[in-house]
């Protein structure tokens, strides 16, 4: 284990830990040596598999119901880090976007973050201490087509996170957003393989995201190393967003 980002002695709850972005993230915080709770909502065995590849715990939760989120916190313990991933997508147009994808997509993505940081910031601010990060997406930075609900949500989670920082600060807690360009996940497979090209064509990389990509960047931001760091936006997209 590497001792620059060390988490050693600390727990971390992630959301959305069970597969994708959020299984590397909680993998990568269990190797800086940090004790892992792994929350998710669906894939039991996949979340159960991960926390017993770092010796952590999973506990079920829906995210996007407040008294879920608060349970989770509460069940997880006195946490010193929080990863909010749970995230997912409802694509469509604008005009035939129906109520129920609008409101999914921003419960589940931006309202769950709302619900987990107000759950565990109290105690932080008591003990001082405390790393916040949240995950958002490129699309939320500079839109994208067919992701009205998507984008509005991720930038939301952008707005909401500085917001945050600035609330925390003078208690040494400390609130980061993470937002990851294209990778290779579940949510992209779908992709059209014209959209994927288009995106690579665009990306100085030249090459999709890995998960582990984005857990490094966000171990970083747990960490001490990133102690002077707050409010940030740290894209991890290859350089598609420049």
């Amino acid at each position: 284990m590497s001792s620059f980002a060390s988490l050693e002695g600390k727990l971390a709850l992630v959301t959305g830990g069970s597969r994708g972005i959020g299984r590397a993230i909680a993998l990568e915080l269990g190797r800086a040596g940090a004790r892992v709770v792994v929350g998710y909502r669906t894939g039991r065995e996949e979340a159960e598999a991960v926390a017993a590849a770092i010796g952590g715990r999973a506990v079920e939760a829906d995210v996007s119901d407040a008294e879920s989120a608060k349970a989770l916190v509460d069940a997880a313990g006195d946490v010193d880090v929080l990863v909010n991933n749970a995230g997912l997508t409802r694509d469509g147009l604008l005009v035939r976007m129906s109520d129920d994808d609008w409101r999914t997509v921003i419960d589940t993505n931006l309202s769950s973050v709302f619900y987990t940081c107000r759950a565990a910031a109290r105690p932080m601010m008591r003990k001082r201490a405390g790393s916040i990060v949240n995950v958002s997406s490129i699309v939320g930075v500079h839109g994208n087509w067919g992701q009205t609900n998507y984008a509005a949500s991720k930038a939301g989670i952008i707005g909401f996170t500085k917001s945050l920082a600035r609330e925390l600060g003078s208690r040494n807690v400390r609130a980061n957003v993470v937002a990851p360009g294209y990778v290779k996940t579940q949510l992209t497979d779908v992709l059209p393989d014209e959209a994927t090209e288009a995106m690579l064509r665009n990306t100085p990389l030249g090459r999709l995201g890995d998960p582990e990509d984005v857990a490094g960047a966000v171990r970083f931001l747990c960490s001490d190393a990133a102690a002077f760091v707050t409010g940030d936006v740290l894209l991890v997209d290859g350089g598609l967003g420049m």
